[in-house]
């Protein structure tokens, strides 16, 4: 994917170049501008036909995943289309090959066409514990670039069989699919007495792409300076 970050380091977009029927998925809504390119809305399947179709929906009931994605693809050569996130922040380039990931709730921006993803199944406790898609999680496969977006600066963190790592749950974004994790209460058993919610701790052997704020903090703490719905009604 050839591409460029423009604007300031707080609200970025990716620029990204397409000459003559190369194509690229984006997430559904983060087109910002576009030239020589067009945009179409496909069934999120490998499959075509009503198998395809079929395979859709079903991802769709089970996951929360949309039914459809956006491909992009270059109508001439020298396209381009700049992209943007809903939320302000960093974007970052993650190699998909070699290394295959696990991405958290609206994490995704962009990526090669050759790169896919699959919803895989978390185990019951993760999934009630949220914030990394429920029930499903995001895990990419094939080969290619993909962008995934923050809120906030991206950090990476090197996790290691000697070290685990624990983060909390909001502030997750990516993170190698062959670490282990599991999602508990950061207080323990007695309930949420620190204040810090739910934290992710991975296992293993590879790397976590950490956002340095919380969306669900800034909602806490500006909803007090909001009016309130109930009494004007």
């Amino acid at each position: 994917m050839r591409f460029t970050i423009n604007g300031d380091a707080d609200c970025p977009l990716a620029h990204i170049s397409l000459d003559k029927g190369e194509t690229i998925k984006i997430e559904r809504g983060a087109m910002a501008y576009m030239a020589n390119v067009e945009i179409v809305g496909k069934m999120n399947s490998k499959k075509k036909g009503l198998g395809g179709m079929l395979g859709a929906i079903g991802r769709s009931l089970t996951s929360g995943e949309s039914m459809f994605i956006t491909q992009a693809q270059g109508t001439a050569n020298g396209g381009y289309i700049g992209v943007a996130p809903a939320i302000p922040g960093a974007i970052a380039k993650l190699e998909v090959g070699t290394n295959q990931y696990r991405l958290n709730t609206g994490a995704f921006l962009a990526s090669d066409d050759q790169v896919n993803y699959v919803m895989k199944r978390q185990d019951l406790g993760k999934a009630f514990f949220g914030g990394t898609g429920g029930l499903f999680v995001m895990e990419t496969e094939g080969s290619g670039d993909i962008l995934v977006n923050a809120f906030g600066a991206l950090v990476s963190l090197e996790v290691t069989p000697d070290t685990p790592l624990t983060i909390d749950n909001e502030h997750v974004v990516a993170w190698d699919a062959d670490l282990d994790y599991n999602i508990e209460i950061a207080s323990g058993t007695f309930g949420f007495t620190t204040g810090e919610g739910l934290v992710n701790t991975f296992h293993g052997q590879g790397k976590v792409l950490i956002q340095t704020r919380n969306l669900h903090s800034l909602a806490d703490a500006l909803s007090p300076f909001l009016p309130d719905k109930s009494s004007n009604s």
